[in-house]
C-alpha cells in the first residue's frame, strides 16, 4: 500500500487528530507523490514543495503508524 493510500483512510470532513488533517491536505494537492513508499521522497516533497505546511515531525509519527499498518 503506498503512504497516499494508506493516508486516505485517514480522511475526513471534521480534523480529529494529525493524521486527518494530513490527509485532507494531502487529497487537495495534486502534485503529490500518490504512488510512492519512499519516506524520503515524501518527506522532501512535503518540506520544498508541498503547497501547505505540516510540521515535519508529525509526519514522522504518521509514517511510523504507516509502516506498523
Amino acid at each position: 500500500m503506498t503512504f497516499y493510500n494508506y493516508l486516505m483512510r485517514h480522511r475526513a470532513p471534521v480534523e480529529k487528530d494529525d493524521a486527518t488533517r494530513l490527509a485532507n491536505l494531502v487529497f487537495q494537492d495534486s502534485l503529490f507523490p500518490k504512488q510512492s513508499k519512499d519516506f524520503n521522497e515524501i518527506s522532501t516533497y512535503l518540506e520544498t514543495q508541498a503547497p501547505f505546511y505540516f510540521n515535519l515531525s508529525l509526519f514522522d509519527d504518521i509514517w511510523q503508524a504507516y509502516l506498523e499498518a
